[in-house]
C-alpha cells in the first residue's frame, strides 16, 4: 500500500541534512545524537518555551525534530512559530509544521494550513490539506478562489481531508461529489480507501453514492478498499443492499471484508438479514462468528426470539455462545433461557467464558441478585468488574421500576466497598448519572469519599474520572479536571541501546508474532515497553480484549482492561498511520499510557495522531488474526 504520511517521507528528506547525526552504520540509532536527545526530551517534559527556541536553530534537522515535538505537545502557544515554519526553506521542516499544526485544534491553526494553495512541494501540500480536515471548524476549501475544480476531484489528499473532518463531525457533506470520484476504478489506491472511509462515517451520506461504493466493496483490487467500501454499504436504505452483503459474506476471501458486511447487515431488520446471519455465524473464522452474534445483539426483536436460543444452544465457542444467550434474552426470552445461562455461568471455570455469561445477563432484571452474588465472591478480576458492568447496564432497562432503586443503590454501595478499582469506576459511572436520580435516593454518600481516598494518580486515573464526577454530582459542585502529570521520564540510556531495527518476538498459545520497534519516532513508548518485557512483565498475561477486525489487546495486569501501574508515559505522535498490523499503546486519553498495547486487524485511521504506534508486525499476522480473548503469551523477548 502507498502511504503518502510526512514520517515517511521526511525520513529521505533529513537523510540529507546537516545536524551531526552519524550515519546508520556508525551508531544503534539517531539517539547517540545529543540535540536529538534535548528536544525528544524537552517534548516528553512538554517544555513549550525551550522547543520553541529550536524552530529557529540553523539546522533543520532540528527545527523539523522541535516542529514535529508539537505534534505531541499540542500547545496553541506554538501556533504561530508553527506557522513561520510552514515557509522554512526545508520541505521536511514544513511537512513536520503543518502534522503538527494539525494536531493543535485552533482557528490559527486551520488559517494557517489553508496556505496548502501556496505550497509548491506535493507531499508537504497533502500533509498540510490532510491536517487542515483535522482541525478546521468549517471546511473552506473549496471556496478558496485558488483551488482549481480539478484540483479538488483528482487529489487523494482532499479525501482524507474530508475524512477528517467528517470524524469531526465538521465536514460539509455537500462536498461528497469529490471521494464518489475517486472511488471510480483507475483513481489512486490511496485515494479509494481515502473516499471509502470518508462514506464509511456515520455523518456522511451514501444515497447516490451507493453505486461506486458496491463496486468498491465487491470488486475494488485492494481489501482494505473493500472492506471499508462494504461497510459504508450500512447506510444504504434500499433492500438489494441485503444481497450484496449476503454476497459478500459467503463469497469474500478476505474475513476482514466478511466481517464488515456483516455489521453492515445491523441497519436493516432481522427478517430481511437473517440467513446471511446464519451464514455468518456459521463461517470458518471467529472473528466474523463473532461479529454476527454481536450484531444479532443489536437487532434481535421477539419473533426471532427462540430460534436465536436454539441458535445458542448449539454454538460451540464459548463467546458466540453467550452472545447469542444475550441476544436471545434482548429479544424477550424467557424464564427458561435466563436460567440456563445461569447454570451455565456457575459450572464453567474459566474466567473469561463466565464473564461472557454473566455480560450477557446484564439483559435481564431478573438476574440482579446472581450478578451481585458473582461480583461480591468472585476471586478473578474480569469476573468481578464483567459483573459490575452486567449490574450497571441493568439501569438501562425500559422497564427498571423506581421501587427497585434504593436495593440497587445499596447494592453499588457494596460493590465500592470492595475496593476494587475497576468495580468502583463501573459504579461511580452510574451514580453520576444525574439522570438515572441516584442522587435523591442516596443519603449517605461517605462511601464514595472512602473510596476516593483508597485510590490514586496515575495508577486510578479510569477510576477516579467517574468518581470524582459522582462526588461532584453529590456535593453540588461542578467535576475538576483529572490529569496525570508528569511522572516517568524517558530512560535515555536504554534508547540509546536499542537499535532502530530492533526486534522483538512476542510467543503467544497461538504462535509467533514479530514486530520492529520504531525507537527514533516513539523513543519514550518504546523504552516503556522494552523495559516491561525485560522484567517478564508480559508474560503469562492475557488478551483481554479482541475486536473483528479492529485490534488485539493485552499487557492488563488485572487480564480485564482495568490494570494499570503507578506510573503512566507520555503520548508520541510521529505522523505515522495505523496500518494492518500496527502496535500502539492503549490510553484513557492523552498522556496516560502505560503498560496496555494493541496490534490492528487492518488500517484504523480514525487512530491517527490519537494513540502512539510504537511497533510494526513483521510477521506473524495470521497469528493476530487468530488470537481470540483469553489467549495467553507465552513470552516476550528482544530478537538477538
Amino acid at each position: 500500500m502507498r502511504i503518502i504520511s510526512f514520517i515517511l517521507v521526511a525520513a529521505v528528506v533529513l537523510a540529507g541534512c546537516s545536524g551531526g547525526v552519524e550515519s546508520p552504520g556508525t551508531s544503534v540509532n539517531k539517539f547517540s545524537n545529543p540535540t536529538l536527545v534535548k528536544i525528544a526530551d524537552l517534548q516528553d517534559r512538554r517544555q513549550t518555551d525551550s522547543l520553541l527556541v529550536y524552530l529557529a536553530h540553523d539546522s533543520a534537522l532540528y527545527r523539523q525534530a522541535a516542529a514535529l515535538a508539537f505534534a505531541s505537545v499540542q500547545d496553541t502557544a506554538a501556533v504561530e512559530k508553527l506557522g513561520v515554519c510552514l515557509k522554512d526553506a526545508a520541505a521536511s521542516v514544513r511537512m513536520a509544521a503543518a502534522y503538527a499544526l494539525g494536531q493543535t485544534v485552533s482557528q490559527g491553526s486551520a488559517q494557517l494550513l489553508l496556505g496548502f494553495v501556496d505550497e509548491k512541494d506535493d507531499s508537504v501540500r497533502a500533509v498540510m490539506l490532510e491536517a487542515y480536515g483535522k482541525v478546521a471548524a468549517q471546511f473552506k476549501v473549496i471556496e478558496n478562489p485558488k483551488v482549481s475544480h480539478d484540483t479538488i476531484t483528482q487529489g487523494p489528499a482532499m479525501a482524507w481531508s474530508l475524512y477528517r473532518a467528517a470524524v469531526r463531525n465538521k465536514v460539509d457533506t455537500a462536498l461528497s461529489f469529490i471521494p464518489y470520484t475517486l472511488l471510480e476504478a483507475g483513481a489512486p489506491m490511496w485515494g479509494r480507501l481515502g473516499a471509502a472511509h470518508y462514506f464509511s462515517r456515520p455523518t456522511t451520506p451514501v444515497g447516490k453514492y451507493t453505486d461506486r461504493l458496491v463496486s468498491a466493496a465487491k470488486h475494488d483490487s485492494e481489501v482494505v478498499v473493500r472492506m471499508a467500501a462494504t461497510l459504508a454499504l450500512k447506510k444504504a436504505k434500499a433492500d438489494t443492499i441485503v444481497q450484496v452483503l449476503a454476497g459478500i459474506v459467503t463469497a469474500e476471501p478476505d474475513y476482514r471484508v466478511r466481517v464488515s458486511a456483516v455489521r453492515a447487515l445491523q441497519s436493516f431488520s432481522l427478517g430481511k438479514s437473517w440467513p446471511a446471519l446464519q451464514a455468518a455465524l456459521l463461517d470458518k473464522s471467529l472473528q466474523v462468528q463473532v461479529a454476527a452474534s454481536e450484531v444479532l445483539i443489536a437487532v434481535a426483536a421477539k419473533p426471532q426470539a427462540s430460534v436465536i436460543a436454539e441458535a445458542a444452544r448449539a454454538a460451540q465457542h464459548a463467546r458466540v455462545k453467550a452472545n447469542l444467550y444475550k441476544a436471545a434474552l434482548v429479544s424477550g426470552a424467557g424464564d427458561k433461557v435466563l436460567q440456563e445461562v445461569i447454570d451455565l455461568a456457575k459450572k464453567t471455570t474459566d474466567p473469561y467464558h463466565k464473564a461472557f455469561l454473566l455480560g450477557a445477563l446484564g439483559q435481564s432484571l431478573s438476574a440482579y441478585i446472581f450478578l451481585q452474588e458473582q461480583l461480591l465472591a468472585a476471586d478473578t478480576p474480569v469476573v468481578r468488574s464483567t459483573a459490575a458492568e452486567a449490574l450497571v447496564s441493568l439501569n438501562d432497562q425500559k422497564d427498571f421500576p423506581a421501587k427497585l432503586k434504593p436495593v440497587f443503590a445499596a447494592m453499588y454501595k457494596d460493590a465500592i466497598n470492595t475496593g476494587d478499582a475497576a468495580v468502583i469506576g463501573i459504579v461511580a459511572g452510574v451514580l453520576a448519572d444525574s439522570a438515572l436520580g441516584y442522587k435523591q435516593v442516596v443519603k449517605d454518600f461517605s462511601f464514595l469519599r472512602a473510596a476516593r481516598e483508597k485510590l490514586s494518580l496515575p495508577r486510578d486515573n479510569e477510576a477516579i474520572q467517574p468518581l470524582e464526577a459522582a462526588l461532584a454530582l453529590f456535593e453540588g459542585r461542578k467535576a475538576p479536571a483529572v490529569k496525570n502529570e508528569f511522572n516517568h521520564a524517558i530512560d535515555w540510556a536504554l534508547v540509546k541501546t536499542i537499535g532502530r531495527d530492533q526486534k522483538v518476538r512476542i510467543q503467544t498459545t497461538k504462535g509467533d508474532i514479530v514486530v520492529r520497534l520504531l525507537v527514533e519516532e516513539a523513543p519514550g513508548s518504546v523504552a516503556n515497553f522494552v523495559s516491561l518485557l525485560q522484567q517478564g512483565y508480559f508474560d503469562k498475561k492475557f488478551f483481554h480484549r479482541v475486536v473483528p477486525n479492529f485490534v488485539i489487546q493485552a499487557g492488563c495486569n488485572r487480564g480485564d482492561g482495568w490494570g494499570s501501574e503507578d506510573y503512566s508515559i507520555r503520548s508520541e505522535f510521529s505522523g505515522r498511520r495505523y496500518t494492518t498490523g500496527s502496535v500502539g499503546f492503549a490510553s484513557a486519553g492523552k498522556d496516560t499510557e502505560g503498560t496496555q498495547w494493541f496490534i490492528t486487524h487492518s488500517p484504523t485511521p480514525h487512530l491517527d495522531g490519537r494513540y502512539s504506534i510504537f511497533a510494526e508486525v513483521v510477521s506473524g499476522m495470521d497469528v493476530v488474526h487468530a488470537v481470540e480473548v483469553g489467549d495467553q503469551i507465552v513470552r516476550i523477548a528482544l530478537v538477538p
